[in-house]
């Protein structure tokens, strides 16, 4: 990668971000798809080995954090044979901003006999799809997609979308492929909750459920669910590579007014 990325990481573990994950909300204050992606990517780097699948991360935002530099503090909840809990604190300037809970299981073998299962989307691949006019991507460069139907906004269903990262997340880190997941899971808010006005919620968490990892770089979206009432908002996507489904993402949201 030739862009700059989100964070620079010095001697004392500590991140930097970098002005290029602004989020659009205040103008000032960090994406909330830097909070899931640094969260689940040290979660990830401490605690990962190859016989466990990151099956769960679920990421409390609670505060818009500034360019501060940032701390990631982890904790073993649970450290058994089957199960490995871990949780994962976002400190920003000092300041709790995030919090993670990642459930690890240990890989076996799927028991005899068939499960119904809801059929894959049946979609172009994303190098069969012409890039937008707007070649610098979603946020004026953070992210680059490919359009399958529908859109932000446009009403109907379904909507669906391949997105893809353009940058590091920690410079010098090549993404695995459970970070990417983890980067590119607080779009299921925007793409499941924008309406005919535009996007009138924030997120305040997002979920990411999976039972293998992707294999290929682009990650689509499929919007499968959004309810509102009293202004709080919960959505929900199913997750494909381009070989087929991997999971789902979902989130809870409230009602919100941009600053800028």
């Amino acid at each position: 990668m030739t862009n700059e990325p989100f964070f620079r990481k010095d001697a004392q573990g500590r991140f930097h971000p970098t002005r290029v994950g602004i989020g659009p909300w205040t103008g000032t204050s960090l994406h909330g798809r830097l909070i899931i992606g640094l969260l689940g990517a040290e979660i990830e780097r401490q605690y990962r080995t190859p016989d466990y699948m990151p099956s769960r991360l679920t990421v409390d935002m609670y505060k818009l954090p500034d360019l501060s530099p940032v701390e990631v503090v982890t904790r073993v909840v649970k450290d058994g044979y089957r199960i490995k809990v871990v949780d994962a604190e976002f400190i920003s300037g000092g300041e709790s901003a995030g919090r993670a809970t990642c459930q690890l299981l240990r890989r076996t073998e799927n028991p005899p006999g068939n499960v119904w299962t809801s059929p894959n989307w049946e979609a172009p691949k994303p190098a069969d799809i012409a890039p937008p006019q707007d070649q610098r991507g979603g946020l004026g460069g953070m992210w680059q997609v490919r359009q399958i139907a529908g859109g932000f906004g446009q009403p109907g269903m379904p909507r669906r979308i391949w997105m893809a990262e353009v940058r590091e997340l920690v410079e010098g880190e090549p993404f695995t492929p459970f970070a990417r997941v983890a980067t590119a899971a607080d779009f299921v808010s925007p793409f499941a909750n924008s309406g005919d006005q535009g996007l009138a919620y924030i997120n305040s968490d997002a979920t990411i459920y999976m039972h293998r990892e992707p294999v290929t770089d682009w990650i689509g979206f499929e919007v499968t669910g959004h309810g509102a009432t009293d202004g709080v908002a919960v959505a929900e996507c199913r997750l494909y590579d381009e070989q087929g489904a991997i999971g789902s993402a979902s989130c809870t949201a409230l009602a919100q007014k941009r600053k800028v």
